[in-house]
């Protein structure tokens, strides 16, 4: 068998003129349909996210959110018997295209789940840097400058600068997602996608993860995905509402949440179904 390419890096061929590039958005899906089996996770979507953005999915339980989250990075195909249709772009070019390497993308297109997840027979060091093990070798002080910039941009440092080679299983739940995040910028990917991050938080891990969110998008694309209505109006530039595997509408957040066109979209945001 094959090897697959290496992981270094996302590596799109043929890259379009800057003038072409100017109005593309960082990541984008075009008639996207996810299938598990025979049944449709979601249907027929088309969507839009900018850089240096945050975009929020919403809608109740089951309705397409954490499958489209899925998609954008090729975690969805890791689920058995399922598959996609459709395109995903980022910068441009279908990460779904034949010969991309979906670890390459997953480098690219970071992501933090809804429980924190750390590497528990792993140091607070170790698991910053798990990630780039599957790229370019890099010596012992290009790695400890890495680990010590990214759990600054995690807001992290401070809490455990002197405590690196400790076990991440002695910290916070919320400094153990602030730790997850911080494995998951590592590898400088381009886009970071938020699955329920503060779901399983007290409120005041919730609020240091909100306001991290709002550091992130200076240097990445934000996606994340929330139950939490006022998480939503709080955090995100856009936010896009789902409903049975269905986009119903999308919209600068303000916007959505005062003024909805959609007649589905105001009964959700104002409680009466959920």
């Amino acid at each position: 068998m094959t090897a697959p390419p290496p992981a270094a890096a996302w590596s799109p061929p043929d890259p379009a003129p800057a003038a072409a590039t100017a109005a593309v958005p960082r990541l984008a899906v075009e008639r996207l349909t996810a299938w598990y089996g025979d049944a449709a996770g979601i249907r027929d979507v088309s969507l839009a996210f900018e850089a240096n953005r945050v975009s929020a999915l919403i809608g109740p339980s089951g309705c397409g959110k954490s499958t489209l989250l899925r998609c954008l990075n090729r975690m969805h195909e890791l689920v058995p018997d399922a598959r996609v249709e459709g395109r995903v772009l980022l910068d441009g070019h279908d990460i779904y295209a034949p010969g991309v390497n979906p670890i390459a993308v997953r480098r690219t297109v970071g992501m933090v789940f809804q429980k924190p997840t750390p590497f528990p027979t792993m140091s607070i060091a170790e698991n910053v840097a798990a990630g780039l093990k599957v790229g370019p070798p890099v010596s012992r002080s290009e790695r400890d400058a890495v680990v010590e910039r990214a759990l600054r941009r995690a807001a992290l440092w401070d809490e455990v600068k002197d405590r690196l080679h400790h076990s991440p299983l002695a910290l916070s739940g919320g400094q153990q997602q602030r730790l997850c995040v911080a494995r998951s910028i590592a590898p400088e990917p381009e886009v970071l996608l938020l699955d329920e991050p503060t779901a399983s938080l007290d409120p005041l891990g919730a609020a240091r993860i909100e306001e991290l969110v709002h550091e992130l998008k200076r240097e990445f694309t934000v996606v994340i995905v929330t139950h939490n209505l006022q998480q939503a109006a709080r955090v995100s530039d856009v936010t896009s509402f789902f409903y049975l595997g269905t986009l119903v509408e999308t919209g600068p957040t303000a916007q959505l949440f005062t003024a909805p066109v959609q007649p589905q979209t105001e009964a959700y945001i104002t409680g009466r179904f959920g």
